[in-house]
């Protein structure tokens, strides 16, 4: 699932907390509240960085695109700028 499509799913103040907090560890909360929309992250998911870290981060192309969101620069950012799992081991972009 592509963060695009799992974005809306978030509460706004979980939004605004990836927002805000872009690139630092995200807390036990925020992931529980992804992982309710996505599943439990895996290897394959380009939007989670390392899943077997003691603490969880999101990739340097979900936080770019996080970034983007909250900047409302999402429009200029094309299909291959997103980021998914299906687009495993690929980088974005």
């Amino acid at each position: 699932m592509r963060i695009d499509e799992w974005w809306s799913e978030l509460v706004p103040s979980t939004r605004q907390w990836l927002i805000d907090n872009a690139g630092e560890a995200v807390p036990a909360w925020v992931l529980e509240q992804i992982t309710a929309v996505t599943g439990e992250p895996s290897a394959d998911d380009d939007w989670a960085a390392d899943v077997d870290a003691d603490e969880f981060y999101l990739s340097d192309e979900a936080t770019d695109w996080i970034e983007a969101a909250g900047n409302d620069e999402l429009g200029d950012l094309d299909d291959s700028d997103l980021v998914g799992d299906d687009e495993a081991g690929t980088p974005a972009g």
